[in-house]
């Protein structure tokens, strides 16, 4: 069920995948988006699932309600006390010093994203699809976490999976548009068409931001039956990266 990276000094971090989870078609099984139509129930149980085997306290998982910009909240705690249904706050990334919090970023296409400073105990996690990329909500998180007191060059950055250049067909003007931002993000589907690589495009936003240790988790959503993806499927759920400081 779950894709464990091993980050060190007292970091953990995980990507969930869909299977173990109390969820029925067409959001078999862990789907852990409260927002998508899912029964509030299965996605209760399927959070309790995931912390379970994380090893972390479902009520002290953070989620967002992610809306495709570049704000960032500091949080110590859960947005709300439920831990499915409610809706908080309309962010795109999150950042804590809190042991024991879990940040979550939910996702079917779009590259979750998780940073740490393992020296100064400060952990991110950014939802960064076409429109977040094209925001810069990755730098964006960098530069809070630098300002409470995390190091870029120090920063571990894990971009979880996503969908590859060679799936994300786009307009043309979409994948200028993008690319004149982010000009490493350019691509061409396999099947010649214009296309994005967002993968890439956060690689070069991190690279520019100071951060040099990145890791990748090289996975195309739509390729990987056992990860949700919006593009193959339409309706479906949502898997989930994770990062939190243990206690």
């Amino acid at each position: 069920m779950l894709t464990r990276i091993d980050l060190g000094n007292g970091i953990g971090a995980a990507f969930t995948g869909r299977a173990g989870g109390a969820s029925a078609e067409p959001y078999v099984s862990l789907n852990l988006g409260g927002g998508v139509g899912d029964d509030p129930g299965a996605v209760r149980e399927n959070r309790r699932r995931a912390g379970a085997e994380l090893g972390v306290d479902p009520s002290r998982m953070v989620w967002m309600r992610q809306v495709h910009g570049a704000e960032v909240a500091y949080v110590d705690g859960p947005f709300t006390q439920e831990t499915a249904v409610a809706a908080p706050p309309g962010v795109d990334a999150v950042l804590t010093t809190e042991p024991g919090l879990a940040l979550g970023v939910l996702v079917a296409d779009c590259a979750p994203v998780l940073l740490a400073d393992p020296g100064a105990k400060i952990i991110g996690a950014a939802h960064s699809g076409r429109p977040g990329t094209l925001a810069g909500v990755v730098p964006a998180l960098v530069e809070r976490m630098r300002e409470h007191g995390a190091d870029p060059a120090r920063m571990v950055a894990v971009i979880g999976p996503a969908v590859c250049g060679d799936c994300y067909e786009v307009p043309a003007a979409m994948r200028d548009e993008v690319a004149a931002v982010a000009p490493e993000a350019y691509a061409t589907t396999r099947d010649g068409t214009p296309g994005l690589d967002i993968r890439r495009g956060v690689t070069a936003q991190l690279s520019a931001a100071g951060v040099d240790d990145i890791r990748l988790d090289t996975r195309c959503t739509m390729e990987t039956s056992d990860l949700f993806s919006f593009r193959r499927d339409g309706r479906t759920g949502r898997f989930a990266g994770f990062i939190w400081l243990r206690p």
